[in-house]
């Protein structure tokens, strides 16, 4: 599960109200993707559609340590301060690559692309 803001991944957990769900077989096929439209921004419900989906890796921005604490007693693998476009994490994670505080977007300083 990766919480959105736009087609990225949300800089907060606790804020998001949009999430991509995949599913992955196997060998690292894409079964299935959706996107799922939450009534709210709500960390519980979030923590309790994770669990009610049998999901079990998030990637996220920054995320409170006791909502962290949570979901990995959950055994749940959990990336955090990610940011970019999901699709680069999600490509990532796939990859076995994805590590926690990734930055996958291009960043212009001083007239370089970073």
């Amino acid at each position: 599960m990766i919480p959105l803001y736009k087609n990225e991944v949300a800089p907060r957990f606790d804020l998001a109200t949009e999430v991509m769900v995949a599913i992955v077989s196997t060998g690292n096929k894409l079964e299935e993707q959706k996107i799922i439209v939450l009534p709210r921004s709500s960390p519980e419900d979030l923590c309790h559609q994770m669990l009610s989906e049998n999901i079990n890796t998030l990637i996220c921005g920054a995320i409170e340590d006791e909502y962290y604490q949570f979901l990995k007693w959950k055994k749940l693998s959990v990336f955090y301060n990610v940011s970019g476009k999901w699709e680069h994490a999600f490509k990532k994670l796939l990859n076995n690559s994805l590590k926690n505080g990734d930055l996958l977007s291009k960043r212009i300083v001083e007239g370089k692309n970073v």
